[in-house]
């Protein structure tokens, strides 16, 4: 017969014999960025974006300060005495000059192309860490979530074995035998469920990093509640300095900058110094040389290129003012994320010092008196699915508050999780006695 007070120990050993042959790895900011340095080598988004800066730094050493020169020759056709006295082959060479600072302003343009692009890639890069921590808690999350569920199983299969000794001695019912059944087969049920949700936030870590889609993980631990989080100034003024988008539009409008800076100078004449010689084909004697200036005459133009400038500085001024929009929406997402993350950690030590010990004390209270007859079963099931759900909701609130803090990270800039101490959230490990 089972004694039923062994129970707790049962379930603890049946569950480490489940996992005790998987490695449990703890997630912390020195694993998460392990995978970011994988993914940025491995990552097709990333590998493009790379590829995209390659070809705007060539984009920037293709600008030419002097165009390719113009060779000229021709043949003059008229009398032969003409042609004589004024030669009647001629050839020679014009070349643009580079006047009025217009191949350098190109420059700046193309050089100001460059920095969106490197601004893109840190995007990109501090985009894909965000998304590995989220996954990586996610993943830690549903593990942890299996292993409640297979202990839940463990103490649903013990907990019945009882039940039909008790039976048999005629101290149970037949409809609490069913009713654990039916609790037994939704709980295994909600494990394949489960299984296949963890499954799934492996193959997503897997896509991330580019591995195979199968590619087996360890068993992750979810870290302790971090400390708190406060909305100030600082954190407003970290999002303002490094937050990636932003970083990237401010480069972007120094290269809208530098467009109408070309636009303008596009207005100015381009000038042209050339060289021609006339010989006579008949003794190929020299007849004559000249020295040639030309200039092309843009005022027939002004209107297009007034407009071709305000063309230039109305995506100058779009682009400043999204560039203000995001510096507001970030303040406000900074305040958001700093009162989830708060909510997230309130709920974490709560379920962790308060409702998970009276919820583990109302458990052994319960099922100390149904031992003895005079408890009731739907009590004990009551008593087992509130502990059952505490111990889920205390890892989803570490989940999310952690999946907020790496949001956070990305919003100021931070670069990873080990920047967090500058915020103050650092881990925090519950060491006082558990509040009855």
């Amino acid at each position: 017969m089972v004694d039923l007070a062994v129970l707790p120990g049962l379930v603890a050993r049946a569950s480490a014999g489940a996992d005790g042959d998987t490695n449990l790895v703890e997630v912390t900011p020195a694993f998460i960025n392990q995978l970011a340095e994988e993914a940025r080598t491995n990552n097709p988004a990333l590998r493009a974006a790379d590829a995209r800066v390659d070809a705007a730094r060539a984009n920037e050493r293709s600008v030419r300060t002097w165009e390719d020169p113009m060779a000229r020759l021709g043949l003059m056709g008229a009398e032969r005495s003409m042609r004589r006295d004024d030669g009647d082959l001629l050839y020679g060479v014009e070349q643009k000059l580079p006047l009025w600072g217009k191949p350098q302003a190109e420059r700046r343009v193309a050089q100001a192309e460059t920095g969106v692009e490197q601004a893109s890639v840190t995007n990109r890069f501090q985009q894909l860490r965000r998304d590995l921590a989220k996954g990586v808690f996610a993943a830690a999350l549903a593990d942890r979530t299996v292993e409640v569920s297979r202990q839940d199983l463990a103490w649903l299969d013990l907990t019945l074995q009882a039940t039909e000794q008790r039976y048999q001695t005629g101290d149970a019912t037949q409809f609490d035998i069913l009713r654990l059944q039916n609790e037994r087969a939704q709980r295994t049920n909600r494990l394949q469920t489960e299984l296949q949700s963890l499954s799934h936030a492996q193959v997503n870590l897997n896509r991330l990093l580019a591995r195979d889609l199968n590619s087996p993980w360890p068993a992750l631990k979810l870290p302790p509640v971090a400390g708190p989080v406060q909305f100030n100034e600082r954190l407003v003024q970290f999002a303002l300095g490094y937050e990636p988008e932003l970083n990237m539009r401010r480069q972007e409008i120094k290269q809208a900058e530098a467009s109408v800076d070309v636009a303008r100078r596009a207005r100015l004449p381009d000038l042209a110094a050339g060289a021609e010689v006339r010989q006579y084909s008949g003794d190929a004697d020299f007849r004559q040389s000249m020295i040639t200036l030309s200039v092309n005459l843009p005022w027939g133009n002004r209107r297009r290129y007034a407009a071709a400038v305000q063309r230039e500085e109305a995506k100058l001024k779009s682009t400043r003012l999204d560039t203000a929009d995001l510096e507001l929406a970030l303040r406000n997402e900074v305040h958001n994320l700093t009162v989830k993350i708060d909510a997230a950690r309130r709920e974490a030590l709560l379920y962790h010092d308060e409702i998970l010990p009276r919820s583990q004390t109302a458990l052994a209270s319960v099922q100390a008196v149904w031992e003895v007859g005079r408890g009731s079963f739907r009590d004990l099931l009551d008593a087992r699915r509130m502990l059952v759900e505490a111990e889920l909701m205390s890892a989803r609130a570490v989940a999310e508050q952690y999946q907020m803090l790496s949001e956070l990270v990305l919003c100021c800039g931070l670069g990873d999780l080990e920047a967090l101490e500058m915020v103050g959230a650092t881990p925090e490990i519950q060491t006082e006695e558990k509040k009855p």
